[in-house]
């Protein structure tokens, strides 16, 4: 697989030197992985304006899975520095310094601090540091068939823990305990770990974002919603449901889960290539507005999957840019009353064409209203 990520490089070398770059140094994490296939927390990478690239790393990278040992690829150096060697970002700055055809360093601004910043102009002072902008996460935008193979394994193993939660007995447990119970089944299924802290939320709790379990437990009558998501090599989807808890749920619990799962619907029909990121959210938005919950809602209504769980695109009413094909994302609306719950439904989707079929849907757990 060592093929995929040069030709990744050689995508994002030719782009920046197009536009007049030379050496470039990738420090975000998710950026360092995708175009290395390697993983270790503090690694950069630094293309080479000789075409020559370099992973600085303050221990042995962990693979994939698919690049075969570290530090065997002819095409990618991978030096791991001693323990008392200063920053990998410096150190790579310092490289890049001692070459004779490099004066212009492009950096991820968007992920230095100012003090690391600081340290690279220190560091390197002969040369010119700019910004190579956000320029990997727009090209890990379109995902490729192993990118989207990995994801399918992620969403199948979220639908599994899940469904086997959804057979236990659920009343009286805490949110906390519910959480802990579906990151293990998780983990039991083949994930390499949560994708994000699992959000599991009751009665009043139950559709409020970024809700963090708690010691409330479940009732008779609450409204559960849940969160998750695996993890497997690298790649993150999200699965969100709301279930009723007791025989039958009441007339104003159906009449808000219906509204929610028909903005949901509406957001996810929207995902095809070429539609606008906030004409997605508009057509999820406008059902929940047109029933007066337009100052209870968050936001955005999705947004990008994939080494990280908040990627590009961001479907939001200010978004700027239009969809294309093999871009997953989330669609995920939801309305929190307070004092009473609320309910939300997320699903990991896959923009398709019509011709293909419109977008797949990648979370397959049922969102029918269930009475567990």
């Amino acid at each position: 697989m060592s093929e995929v990520y040069v030709a990744r490089r050689g995508r994002l070398r030719d782009r920046w030197t197009a536009a007049g770059g030379e050496a470039a140094l990738v420090s975000r994490p998710a950026n360092v992985r995708y175009l290395t296939g390697w993983s270790v927390p503090g690694a950069v990478l630094l293309l080479g304006a000789d075409g020559r690239d370099t992973l600085l790393s303050p221990a042995a990278p962990v693979t994939d899975g698919r690049t075969g040992p570290p530090c065997t690829t002819g095409d990618l150096r991978c030096t791991v520095l001693p323990g008392d060697a200063p920053d990998p970002a410096v150190a790579a700055a310092e490289l890049a310094a001692a070459g004779t055809t490099t004066a212009l360093l492009a950096v991820e601004e968007h992920d230095l601090t100012v003090a690391r910043h600081r340290a690279l102009a220190a560091a390197a002072p002969r040369l010119r540091l700019t910004g190579l902008g956000r320029a990997v996460e727009q090209q890990r935008l379109v995902k490729d068939e192993e990118e989207l193979a990995a994801l399918r394994v992620a969403a199948e193993i979220t639908d599994h823990a899940l469904g086997e939660l959804l057979e236990s007995i659920l009343v009286g447990r805490t949110e906390r305990h519910l959480a802990l119970e579906l990151e293990r089944r998780l983990m039991d299924h083949g994930a390499d770990g949560p994708a994000f802290p699992t959000c599991v939320g009751t009665g009043r709790n139950s559709g409020l974002p970024g809700h963090r379990p708690g010691d409330r437990r479940v009732e008779e009558g609450d409204f559960l919603s849940v969160r998750l998501g695996a993890r497997y090599r690298g790649y993150r989807c999200q699965i969100g449901r709301t279930f009723v808890i007791g025989p039958a749920p009441a007339d104003w619990q159906i009449e808000l889960y219906e509204l929610v799962f028909a903005a949901q619907r509406a957001g996810r029909e929207a995902l095809l290539p070429g539609t606008e990121y906030r004409e997605v959210d508009r057509a999820a938005r406008h059902p929940l507005e047109a029933a007066g919950y337009g100052d209870v809602l968050e936001p955005g209504t999705g947004h990008g999957v994939g080494l990280e769980i908040g990627e590009d695109p961001r479907l939001s009413p200010a978004a700027m840019g239009k969809l294309d094909a093999c871009v997953p994302v989330t669609v995920e609306p939801g309305v929190h009353l307070p004092g009473r719950g609320g309910v939300r439904i997320d699903d990991t989707l896959v923009v398709r064409p019509q011709a293909d079929g419109g977008p797949e849907l990648l979370t397959i757990t049922t969102k029918e209203l269930l009475a567990l």
